[in-house]
């Protein structure tokens, strides 16, 4: 009998949500109090308290995701004694994916979850919507006719679910014509930026400045980059992280291609179940 491949999925932004990390805290306090003084603040509180109604900001969601999906690691490793033969992030997910592989510790990871989310909370004037009931092509085709120009696909969600971004004038514009070709729900996100879109260069060139500083190690298990729908290159880290902010997510293909593996068995690592939903509809 062949052995199944094991594959973990880190979620990104969306899958935050108050209350998350119950538990978790208390069983990794080094952890927990080394993000603290990464942070200066305390992420317990962030995220099962959430007082000053700061986890739906990027700035906050991002380092309080990552240390959720990181410390979910580690208990599923320590309940299981199982290691991953892949791992795959979606978006945010994509540094629990690379931590878990162990290309950076968890101190690196923070301190780059917190830049990113820092410079992508800058980038105002932007939105982004969601599409359902359309494929990739059909949104593509709505876009081209549309003639907004600054309009682009964000996520490869699932086969018949994707995100758009660009101006937060454009993105309330095109509802209405993904609607007339068929779209079965067109809804604009509550998000301050256009994420994984052109409009984040001034981002990424930041955040490729700010990546120069660290030394990254090679993966010990294969990560699966949302940009390339592959897995990671030798020494291409930073290159794809500072890629992945201008990027399209395409989770559909990353998902396709993990699928190929024998008899693929698939885990979400973090809060709720969002990648198993995106899951399903890719298998079917």
């Amino acid at each position: 009998m062949t052995p199944s491949t094991l594959i973990f999925l880190f979620p990104g932004q969306g899958a935050q949500k108050t209350g998350m990390g119950e538990g978790l805290f208390d069983r990794f306090p080094e952890l927990t109090a080394a993000a603290d003084a990464e942070l200066g603040y305390s992420i317990r509180e962030l995220c099962l308290r959430d007082p000053l109604d700061q986890l739906g900001r990027t700035d906050y969601t991002q380092p309080a995701l990552f240390t959720v999906n990181a410390l979910t690691y580690y208990k599923t490793l320590e309940d299981s004694n199982r290691t991953p033969h892949f791992v795959a992030g979606h978006s945010l997910g994509e540094y629990n994916a690379l931590l878990a592989a162990g290309a950076f510790d968890f101190r690196t990871g923070l301190k780059l979850v917190k830049k990113r989310g820092q410079l992508m909370s800058q980038a105002l004037g932007g939105g982004m919507g969601a599409v359902v009931g359309l494929s990739l092509d059909q949104i593509r085709n709505v876009i081209q006719r549309s003639n907004l120009a600054n309009v682009s696909v964000a996520n490869l969600n699932a086969p018949q679910q994707a995100v758009v971004s660009g101006p937060k004038e454009e993105i309330l514009q095109i509802g209405p014509m993904f609607e007339a070709a068929g779209a079965k729900l067109y809804k604009p996100l509550n998000v301050s930026g256009a994420f994984h879109s052109p409009f984040m260069q001034p981002a990424r060139q930041e955040f490729e400045s700010f990546l120069k500083q660290f030394q990254f190690s090679a993966p010990k298990i294969p990560v699966i980059s949302n940009a390339e729908a592959a897995p990671y290159p030798p020494g291409q880290i930073a290159d794809l992280l500072a890629r992945q902010i201008t990027s399209p997510v395409r989770w559909v293909e990353s998902i396709q291609f993990l699928m190929k593996q024998p008899d693929p068995a698939f885990e979400e690592i973090g809060p709720g179940n969002i990648l198993k939903g995106l899951l399903r509809q890719i298998v079917k």
